[in-house]
C-alpha cells in the first residue's frame, strides 16, 4: 500500500491534475448541450481506457529490461530482436525523437499546470478581477520558488506527494460523485456510442476536438518510464485508483456543466458552490497538486538526461547528487535553469491555459505514437496474437489523437517542437560528431599487443614514480593517443599503471566489476559492466577493488575543423566537462592530457 501512495505523487501528478483544466477548455469551443456533453465525456472515459490502461498498464508494462520501462527501455528491447543495422539505426533515430518529444512536454507541463491553478483565485471574491498578467506573475513566482530549490533535493519532501496527491484524488472523486448524484444521467457517457455520435455530428470540428480531448491522458508516459523505481503492480494498483477519481470528477463536472451551462472554471466552481468555506483549502491543494506535478516531470527531465548522458546521446553536463542514500536524486543545473526559463517564457507568451492548451497535447501524442509503433514491431516478432491486435488498435487511436493535434502548430503548438528540436538535434550532432572523432582518432591507437610491446622496453629501462596511476580508455585492446603521449613522449610512468574501462551493457541497470588483472609487469586491467540507466559512482568501486590511486589520467581532443556543423561539435565538446568529471572522481588527481585532431 505505501509503494501505491508512493505511486501517486510520482506518477500521476500530471494525469492526475489534468481536470483542472480539459473539460473547461474543451466547452471553450462548443455549446454545452447534453448531447456534447455526454459525447466529449465519452471520449475521454474511453481515450483513458484505450490509452493509460491498454497501451501503457497492459501493453507497455508487459515488457522491461530488470523491471525497467520507458521509451529508451523499448527502444533497447526492440533492437535485440533485431540484427540488421540499418534497422537498429532507424530504431535509434526513434528513440531520440521520443526523447525530445518527453522533454518539450517538461515545458509544457508545469507551465499549463501551475497557470491553471493560480486560475482559481478569480473565484474568490477579492480577487475576481485579477488580470491575466497578475496571473503570470504570481505564477512565475512560484516557478522560481520550485526551480530555485531544485538544488536541495527533492527527497526531504517527497515523502509527502503520496499522501497530498491521495487527499487530491479523494477531493476530486467526491466532488464530482456530489453532482453525478444531482444528475445521474450522465453516467451514460461510459456508453462509447455518444463518442461516436460526437465526431459524426461534429464532423472536422469534432475531430480538431481530439487535440483537446487528449489532454485528459497527458502523463500517462509516467507509468511506464517510472516502473523500474516503484514496480509495475503498485502503478497499475495506482491506476485503478486514479482513473476512478478523474473519471468521477470529469463525469461530475459534465453534470454541473448541464445544469450551469454558463460555468468557466468548471472544478473550481463546483469547489466553490459546494462549500465556499473551505474553497481556499481546496485551492491551496489544487496549487499543491500543480506544484507535485510540475516537481515529478523535473526530476524526470534530469534522469532523462542522465541516462542519455550515460549512454552517451548528450553531452557530459556537471551533475550533483543530492542525497547519500538515493543515487536516483540527482540536479543539474543546466538543465534545471533552462527548463525554467523555457518555463517563464511560456507562461508569459500563453498567459492562460486555455492558450496554452494550443501547445499542449503535440508532444504527448508524438512519444505515445512511436510507442506505439515499437509495440506493434515487439508484439509482431514475438507472436502474441492479442496484444499485437491491441498494439495496433491504441496506435491508431493515438496516431488519430497525434493528427489532431497538427493543426495547433500554427496556433502555438511551433513552441514544443521549437523546445523538442533543440535536444534533438543536440543528441544528432554529439553522436555524430563522436563517430566521427573516434574515425579520426581511430589511426592513433596502439593494438593492445604494440603497446605492451613498446610498454615492456620502456618500463624496464626508465625510472618510475611510486604509486599507482589510472587511465581511463573504452576498449582494453585498443590504447589511445594520450596513453601513448603521457608515457611514451612525455615520460610519465608510475610503478603500477591500472586501465579502466567502462563498458555501457544492454540492461538499465546492474554494475558487474571484473577482476583486477595483471597482463604484464606495472600494467593492471579493471572491467566495470554498468546499465545505461545506472547512477555510476566509480570511486567507490575502486576503494572497494582496494586501489588507492595516487593521479587520474584521461584524454582531452582538441578539435579543430574548417566545416560549420562540425564547428558546433567542436564547441559543444570544449564547453563540456570531459566524462571522467561526470564520475565524480577526486578534482585534485584528475589530469587531462590534450590531443590536436582534425576533423
Amino acid at each position: 500500500m505505501q509503494r501505491v501512495i508512493k505511486a501517486l505523487g510520482l506518477v500521476f501528478g500530471d494525469i492526475g491534475t489534468s481536470p483542472i483544466y480539459t473539460l473547461s477548455i474543451i466547452f471553450l469551443f462548443f455549446s454545452s448541450t447534453k448531447e456534447n456533453v455526454l459525447g466529449v465525456l465519452s471520449l475521454i472515459i474511453w481515450t483513458l481506457i484505450l490509452l493509460p490502461t491498454i497501451q501503457y498498464s497492459i501493453l507497455a508494462m508487459s515488457l522491461s529490461l530488470r523491471g525497467e520501462g520507458g521509451i529508451m527501455v523499448l527502444s533497447e528491447i526492440l533492437k535485440r530482436f533485431v540484427k540488421h543495422h540499418k534497422i537498429k539505426n532507424v530504431i535509434t533515430f526513434l528513440s531520440f525523437l521520443g526523447i525530445s518529444f518527453l522533454i518539450g512536454d517538461g515545458v509544457i507541463t508545469p507551465s499549463i499546470s501551475i497557470l491553471s491553478a493560480i486560475e482559481g483565485v478569480s473565484l474568490i471574491s477579492h480577487f475576481a478581477k485579477i488580470s491575466y498578467n497578475e496571473i503570470v506573475f504570481i505564477s512565475i513566482i512560484i516557478a522560481i520558488l520550485l526551480f530555485a530549490y531544485q538544488p536541495r533535493g527533492s527527497e526531504k519532501v517527497s515523502a509527502t506527494f503520496g499522501p497530498i496527491m491521495g487527499l487530491w484524488f479523494i477531493s476530486i472523486f467526491i466532488i464530482g460523485i456530489i453532482y453525478i448524484v444531482k444528475l445521474p444521467e450522465v453516467l451514460k457517457a461510459f456508453n462509447p456510442w455518444y463518442g461516436y455520435k460526437f465526431l459524426n455530428d461534429q464532423g472536422w470540428k469534432g475531430y480538431l476536438a481530439l487535440g483537446i480531448i487528449i489532454l485528459c491522458a497527458t502523463g500517462c508516459e509516467a507509468m511506464y518510464a517510472d516502473m523500474g523505481h516503484l514496480g509495475a503492480k503498485p502503478i497499475k494498483n495506482a491506476w485503478k485508483l486514479v482513473f476512478l477519481a478523474v473519471s468521477a470528477s470529469y463525469i461530475g463536472q459534465g453534470a454541473y456543466l448541464l445544469l450551469n451551462p454558463k460555468a468557466r472554471y468548471l472544478l473550481f466552481e463546483m469547489a466553490w458552490h459546494i462549500c465556499p468555506s473551505i474553497y481556499f483549502l481546496f485551492l491551496i491543494l489544487a496549487i499543491l497538486a500543480t506544484i507535485i506535478a510540475s516537481q515529478a516531470m523535473i526530476s524526470a527531465m534530469f534522469s532523462l538526461v542522465y541516462q542519455g548522458i550515460s549512454a552517451r546521446y548528450f553531452p557530459v553536463l556537471k551533475v550533483k547528487y543530492t542525497s547519500p542514500e538515493l543515487s536516483s536524486q540527482i540536479y543539474i543545473s543546466t538543465v534545471n535553469w533552462m527548463l525554467f526559463l523555457a518555463v517563464c517564457y511560456t507562461m508569459y507568451h500563453f498567459k492562460s491555459s486555455d492558450k496554452l492548451a494550443a501547445a499542449y497535447g503535440v508532444a504527448v501524442t508524438g512519444d505515445m505514437v512511436l510507442t506505439g509503433i515499437f509495440l506493434i514491431v515487439v508484439f509482431y516478432i514475438k507472436r502474441k496474437k492479442l496484444f499485437f491486435s491491441l498494439a495496433c488498435l491504441t496506435f491508431l487511436i493515438s496516431f488519430t489523437f497525434f493528427t489532431a493535434t497538427l493543426h495547433k502548430i500554427p496556433e502555438g503548438g511551433y513552441i514544443v517542437f521549437i523546445i523538442a528540436s533543440i535536444p534533438f538535434f543536440t543528441i544528432l550532432l554529439f553522436t555524430q560528431g563522436q563517430k566521427r572523432l573516434y574515425l579520426r582518432l581511430r589511426s592513433y591507437f596502439l593494438s593492445q599487443e604494440d603497446f605492451l610491446n613498446k610498454f615492456n622496453k620502456f618500463y624496464s629501462s626508465h625510472p618510475k614514480i611510486p604509486g599507482k596511476a589510472l587511465f581511463f580508455i573504452r576498449d582494453l585492446t585498443q590504447f589511445p593517443p594520450y596513453v601513448v603521449e603521457t608515457i611514451f613522449f612525455h615520460g610519465i610512468l608510475y610503478e603500477e599503471n591500472i586501465f579502466i574501462s567502462l563498458i555501457r551493457k544492454n540492461e538499465p541497470y546492474g554494475i558487474t566489476v571484473s577482476p583486477l588483472e595483471e597482463i604484464s609487469p606495472g600494467i593492471k586491467t579493471l572491467k566495470i559492466y554498468h546499465g545505461y540507466m545506472e547512477y555510476l559512482k566509480v570511486e567507490d568501486i575502486l576503494r572497494e577493488q582496494g586501489i588507492e590511486e595516487r593521479v587520474i589520467f584521461y584524454g582531452i581532443e582538441d578539435i579543430h575543423t574548417r566545416h560549420l556543423f562540425w564547428k558546433f561539435y567542436a564547441f559543444i565538446k570544449q564547453i563540456s566537462p570531459n566524462f571522467v568529471k561526470f564520475l565524480e572522481l577526486p578534482t585534485n588527481k584528475l589530469h587531462g592530457v590534450v590531443t590536436r585532431i582534425e576533423i
